[in-house]
């Protein structure tokens, strides 16, 4: 099937396409997308892309704005992002980073979208353009409307900054080293005070249909020190709220009975 490509010069434009027309995807970096029309996918007609510019990288104050338009490789090149290259780097080869952007990632189904999961934990929340109005939308909100109701163009993401090196952390097991698709991702903010953990995000990648929050683990750890008792009861809720698919990657059994593992790892960091 012959496939229509429009360019508009505003994402204002090209949200108004993408929302009147259920055949229409929006094209960032094309890294998936892309490989969907080689394959001859009949989910789409219409490809829509934007030359408004979306690859600033704004981080000044608590919170770090990331257009999304950012390409991973960029990210790896970031300086002031530096909490964020341990999960960049694992993303597909130098190829796939130069091409892929954030805002694509936000959309990758699972088990890809290891930066999404990262951004998760970070408590992101994303800049959605929908008609000539622009409003935020926590990535949770947005993950959980991915692929039903969701009408719009993201423009950028806003992440909070880690308040020291060791509080972000990040993990993914790959059957293929170091850069295959994902049995599990585990991303987890930990900021603490006076030894002990305050307002814990954790999110998963590939144990569910897009990232998810591990929320019991989140309540598990709050209060609680980094050490092997503090972390017990987190470990004990490690598969708690998921849902893993079986694929040519991993069974949902596996991945369950791996997760209490690699969160430990994460937790107590402990080499894989």
């Amino acid at each position: 099937m012959p496939i229509t490509v429009k360019t508009t010069a505003t994402f204002a434009e090209a949200a108004d396409l993408v929302a009147g027309n259920r055949a229409a995807r929006f094209l960032g970096g094309g890294t998936l997308l892309m490989r969907d029309v080689n394959e001859g996918s009949v989910a789409f007609e219409t490809l829509v892309r934007t030359t408004e510019p979306a690859r600033a990288i704004r981080t000044a104050g608590s919170r770090i704005e990331i257009g999304a338009a950012v390409t991973i490789a960029q990210i790896q090149a970031e300086r002031d992002l530096a909490f964020l290259h341990g999960a960049a780097r694992l993303i597909g080869g130098p190829a796939v980073r130069a091409a892929g952007t954030v805002g694509g990632n936000l959309f990758a189904p699972s088990p890809y979208g290891d930066l999404a999961t990262a951004l998760l934990a970070l408590d992101g929340v994303a800049t959605l353009q929908q008609g000539a109005s622009r409003r935020e939308m926590p990535l949770g909100d947005l993950f959980a409307q991915r692929g039903r109701d969701l009408r719009g163009v993201v423009v950028s993401v806003s992440i909070l900054r880690p308040e020291s090196a060791d509080a972000f952390r990040f993990r993914k097991v790959s059957r293929v080293k170091p850069k295959g698709a994902a049995v599990l991702t585990i991303a987890a903010h930990l900021p603490t005070s006076g030894g002990r953990i305050g307002k814990a995000r954790v999110a998963y990648g590939a144990m569910a249909p897009t990232p998810i929050r591990a929320r019991a683990v989140e309540r598990a750890l709050e209060g609680r020190s980094l050490d092997r008792d503090g972390v017990a009861a987190a470990l004990a809720a490690a598969a708690e709220g998921t849902d893993p698919a079986d694929d040519a990657i991993a069974s949902a059994w596996y991945r369950r009975e791996v997760a209490p593992v690699y969160l430990r790892r994460l937790l107590l960091n402990e080499p894989d």
